[in-house]
């Protein structure tokens, strides 16, 4: 069972003022190739797994968006951590009609 869900908002700086949000969407092509469980909600994306690995997975997200031309990033971050196990959809289900 995963050990830590890693909740994650990208704030990248971007070249011109032009929008964010074609850096968002980069952001989260790295969480998808990475495997993990993964939800997108408006304002940040929870991703599931063992702690190491979501953490790795941030480090490439901000690689990736400096080499997709942002001159820096922000990455605001939460972290649910239980070595027993943790899953989104246990903390949620009691709220799913």
């Amino acid at each position: 069972m995963p050990n830590a869900l890693l909740s994650i908002q990208v704030i990248p700086k971007t070249p011109n003022g032009e929008s964010v949000i074609p850096y968002v969407d980069r952001a989260i092509e790295v969480i998808q190739a990475s495997g993990v469980k993964y939800q997108v909600n408006p304002l940040e994306t929870t991703m599931e797994g063992d702690l190491d690995q979501l953490l790795d997975i941030v480090k490439q997200m901000n690689e990736a968006l400096i080499s997709f031309g942002s001159p820096g990033v922000i990455s605001q971050i939460k972290i649910s951590y239980n070595p027993d196990g943790v899953s989104m959809d246990k903390l949620t289900e009691k709220y799913r009609p």
